[in-house]
């Protein structure tokens, strides 16, 4: 299934690495205890949380899923078709929108540099691996 030279199916693969990747970015074996730390949540709050999850995973992924779609609409545009390439058009995507809505957050809301850091880490990450998967294989 395609819409212009979108496929769905890579589409839905890397909106899938994208909650994987989070999934571990933000575990205790990944940044978790630090980016816990930065939001204020204890242990006790986080399993509370967690119990009432499912909202939250499901609009993560339809948000994962739209960012997917629009990045390979981006890559396509910028006649990305490597893994390499993609990877250059999701550095340049994450830099021009993502880490400078990420420096405003510092600037006007107080959130701390670290919490950015680990924020744009993984963002860095996710768009870089999703975009050189729709470059390679959509």
């Amino acid at each position: 299934m395609f819409i212009g030279d979108v496929s769905f199916l890579m589409v839905l693969i890397a909106a899938i690495v994208a909650m994987a990747l989070g999934a571990f970015w933000y575990s205790k074996s990944g940044f978790g205890k630090s980016w816990m730390k930065e939001v204020g949540l204890s242990d006790a709050k986080l399993k509370t949380m967690q119990k009432s999850a499912r909202k939250s995973y499901a609009l993560g992924f339809i948000a994962a899923l739209v960012t997917a779609f629009v990045l390979a609409h981006v890559v396509r545009l910028a006649g990305a078709t490597t893994i390499a390439e993609g990877a250059i058009v999701g550095f340049w995507v994450w830099l021009g929108f993502f880490l400078t809505t990420g420096i405003g957050q510092v600037l006007w809301e107080g959130r701390s540099n670290k919490l950015t850091q680990i924020n744009a880490g993984y963002q860095l990450v996710q768009l870089i691996l999703m975009a050189a998967i729709l470059a390679a294989w959509g």
